[in-house]
């Protein structure tokens, strides 16, 4: 059950609202709103959210980071704006137990999806945005940049694949290619075996219900083993 009481929330945002119902649109999903006939959400607010997160975080690495050259500081921007990162914090403050999800997206799990609290988090600095001005925003996401900042080293991204192949051509390596090693059980629940390999050696190998989840899984499991930071940019 979605809890109506925000106290808890805006304790953990460092934000009292002036105007309740901003904080309820920015925890409001898609999958609610349909099912309640309305046609408010917080995808709106995540649009205003995202441009606010995105000149707080630039302003913010350019003052952190001086001497840093444009392109670093694209690459750790591109990181700390990222769904992992949000994800993370949003999680950190239990921004699930906030949210309002439709029926079935409770029941898939969608209160701990990285995507939905990445989202809301954002729309959640666009609420802040408008209740009161740009500096309750930016208290909040500095908190996120810094906490981002501080566990990149153990925020995996969404997308393991890519990831690693600018990692492995970063570092000088061949491109990592995946091989289905094995494939069993019955149709309807089908597992899937693959390895990633990079110059001819396994460095990861996993199993998924489809070979688009297995390879991301090898590469997540090859990023363990070749021991190279998220976010070494």
């Amino acid at each position: 059950m979605v809890s109506d009481n925000l106290s808890s929330l805006e304790a953990a945002l460092g934000h009292t609202f002036k105007d309740p119902s901003l904080p309820r649109l920015a925890l409001t999903h898609s999958s609610f709103s349909n099912e309640q006939g309305q046609e408010d959400n917080y995808e709106r607010l995540e649009f205003l959210g995202d441009a606010v997160l995105g000149l707080v975080t630039s302003q913010w690495l350019y003052n952190r980071f001086s001497e840093e050259p444009e392109g670093r500081l694209a690459k750790l921007k591109s990181f700390l704006v990222s769904s992992p990162v949000l994800a993370d914090f949003a999680r950190s403050i239990e921004l699930g137990d906030h949210l309002l999800l439709g029926i079935g997206e409770q029941r898939s799990g969608g209160n701990d999806k990285s995507s939905i609290l990445a989202d809301s988090i954002e729309a959640l600095f666009g609420a802040i945005y408008l209740d009161a001005g740009l500096e309750p925003a930016r208290r909040l996401i500095v908190q996120v940049l810094e906490r981002g900042l501080n566990r990149r080293s153990k925020i995996r991204p969404a997308d393991s694949k890519t990831h690693l192949q600018e990692l492995t051509q970063g570092a000088g390596f061949g491109l990592p290619t995946y091989t289905l090693t094995e494939e069993s059980g019955p149709d309807h629940d089908k597992r899937f075996t693959v390895e990633c390999r990079l110059d001819g050696r396994r460095i990861g190998h996993a199993t998924g219900r489809s070979k688009k989840n297995a390879e991301q899984a090898a590469a997540a499991a090859a990023l363990e083993t070749l021991d190279l930071p998220f976010s070494d940019v």
